[in-house]
């Protein structure tokens, strides 16, 4: 199993523990990886692109010019792709890009994306993460960490830490709930309680 040191908000050391081998200390799949942020990602498009056709267009309840004797080829609505300021075809429509991807898959990502985390140092264990609410607090309290991006993860969340990083663009803060593959990858960095291993254990699909 691997070890790591728990530290106090104050950064000084005040015990170890000891990471399950079945979460924190596996292979990294990079193919895993891969498959967790593409899915990831598609879940977050919104898939809103859209273009009007001829029925949508407005205009056209008139034919534009006579059937004959223009030498133009006849044509019955000003809303025709074929017009100036016409209907398109074939554009793009509303449509969702979200897919299903197996659970066992999920939890594999995330069981991967831990290890690299702790592979590489990058991963830390606080007693707990504390705040007062204020941004400014906060970011200095990071910054004696060394971290600049990162992601806070407590066994629930909490309002004055939640408040006091709201604002901050390279921090995430949320409890074991919102844990996934995209965040832990980039935001290079990973702050958890003490009280989180649990329940990151068992979000994982590992029986304690």
């Amino acid at each position: 199993m691997p070890s790591v040191a728990i530290l106090n908000w104050e950064k000084k050391k005040v015990g170890d523990v000891e990471l399950p081998e079945a979460v924190f200390g596996q292979e990294v799949r990079k193919d895993l990886l891969h498959t967790v942020v593409r899915w990831q990602l598609a879940c977050r498009r919104q898939g809103t692109a859209m273009t009007k056709t001829k029925g949508l267009v407005s205009g056209g309840g008139k034919k534009p010019f006579k059937q004959k004797g223009t030498g133009g080829a006849r044509q019955g609505s000003s809303r025709s792709p074929l017009m100036p300021g016409g209907g398109t075809m074939f554009g793009p429509e509303p449509r969702d890009y979200s897919y299903s991807l197996p659970k066992k898959v999920r939890q594999a990502g995330l069981r991967s994306a831990l290890s690299y985390l702790v592979k590489e140092g990058r991963l830390t264990v606080v007693d707990a993460i504390k705040s007062e609410g204020k941004t400014g607090e906060m970011a200095k309290r990071l910054k004696s960490f060394g971290v600049e991006k990162t992601v806070l993860m407590d066994a629930a969340g909490d309002q004055l830490v939640a408040r006091a990083t709201r604002n901050m663009k390279k921090v995430r803060y949320y409890g074991v709930e919102g844990l996934n593959v995209y965040d832990l990858l980039k935001y290079d960095n990973a702050i958890i309680t003490k009280a989180a291993i649990a329940k990151i254990v068992q979000r994982c699909g590992v029986e304690a």
